[in-house]
């Protein structure tokens, strides 16, 4: 919960999943960083480590890896490059943070070749959240808090300035299915404008109401502006003064807020059709209100919840990607049969099913294993 709020310092509340980028690297004795990946498609790279890395081409995978070491070299001494081969299971481009698990994967790799382990887990994931626009979209810190930090069979609670994270028990018998809707959404390519029109939009939104309430010279920020307040009257001031594309916008952001405190409390209270009742919600306004969702999106949801589901909502940052459904363990054959049946078999894709329909297993952060 809390997609397309964590820019905006609220807080989110996610959890990490079973898929891996997995990073198979030999230190090398210069400065040179040589990658090739398992997966077709994406060509070997090279570069050097140097204080100013160009990048290349917006979209290249390469990309990833040059924002991790740009990012740590501004930090920490980093002179040494390594070889490097990369496998991962994650869908690319679909919602599920498979950009923010290789640049996490790609730093760590680069600070274990030049021996430095120590970096605090949440002071790594802040840098990150900088160090990933050098692809060019301007995101949040949740993506790579989670993929660092995240505690096993939980969710958790993403507190910003200061970064924190607060775990919560995700019960064993709920069951979050997660399905790919088969279109892709590159945050760093064609995608790009619109996740960065609409976090400059909501900056906008949050000065015209600033400046609407008169309160510019003690609130600066999203949660300075929700502290105290109710949401319902900040929307009513913000319906005074923004016009419908910003209040729309403006509209999802603290509603989302709101539904992300909320989950908390259901969520620790094992209340599964509270939380479900806030995915259902959280959807329409992403679709509505943030116009991120897609009809594959809206589709999938539809589906699921009629075969049961709880709740049902997109996951990620939307126009494309995945669905994420929540149900009872005794209910997830029926829903993972009716995706099967209505959504994928009537459509082609590549690869077998289990990599587009799987139940997510709430799991750890990253991890160095030497081999």
């Amino acid at each position: 919960m809390g997609d397309h709020i964590d820019y905006s310092g609220l807080s989110v509340l996610p959890m990490a999943l079973q898929r891996h980028v997995l990073v198979l690297y030999r230190e090398r004795d210069d400065t040179s960083v040589r990658i090739a990946a398992t997966a077709e498609g994406y060509e070997a790279r090279e570069f050097k480590l140097s204080r100013k890395i160009k990048p290349y081409q917006a979209g290249d995978w390469g990309n990833y890896a040059k924002a991790a070491a740009q990012g740590l070299i501004e930090r920490f001494e980093i002179d040494r490059g390594f070889d490097a081969v990369v496998h991962s299971d994650i869908p690319v481009a679909a919602g599920l943070s498979s950009s923010s698990a290789l640049v996490v994967a790609f730093a760590l790799a680069t600070l274990h070749a030049n021996d430095h382990e120590e970096v605090e887990r949440l002071e790594l994931a802040e840098l990150l959240a900088e160090a990933e626009h050098y692809v060019g979209t301007r995101g949040g810190g949740m993506d790579q808090a989670i993929c660092l930090a995240a505690r096993r069979h939980s969710a958790s609670r993403i507190d910003f300035n200061p970064l924190r994270l607060t775990a919560h028990p995700i019960a064993p018998e709920w069951n979050f299915i997660i399905a790919f809707s088969l279109v892709q959404a590159q945050k760093s390519g064609a995608a790009r404008k619109t996740y960065n029109a609409r976090t400059r939009e909501c900056k906008e939104a949050l000065k015209k109401v600033i400046e609407a309430l008169d309160i510019a010279d003690k609130v600066d920020s999203y949660p300075a502006l929700m502290r105290g307040r109710r949401v319902h009257d900040l929307l009513r001031a913000a319906e005074s003064a923004l016009d419908e594309t910003p209040l729309r916008r403006f509209r999802h952001v603290v509603t989302e807020a709101e539904r992300v405190r909320k989950a908390e409390e259901t969520l620790a209270a094992y209340d599964l059709r509270g939380f479900g009742r806030l995915m259902k919600a959280s959807h329409a306004s992403l679709r509505d209100d943030f116009g991120v969702s897609s009809p594959e999106l809206d589709e999938l949801v539809d589906l699921a919840t009629r075969a049961g589901a709880a709740g049902a909502r997109l996951t990620g940052a939307g126009l494309g990607g995945c669905m994420v459904a929540l149900c009872p363990q005794e209910r997830a054959g029926k829903v993972l049969t009716r995706l099967k049946n209505k959504f994928y078999e009537p459509r082609d894709y590549e690869g077998p099913l289990e990599d587009q329909l799987f139940v997510a297993t709430p799991s750890g952060g990253a991890a160095v294993h030497p081999v």
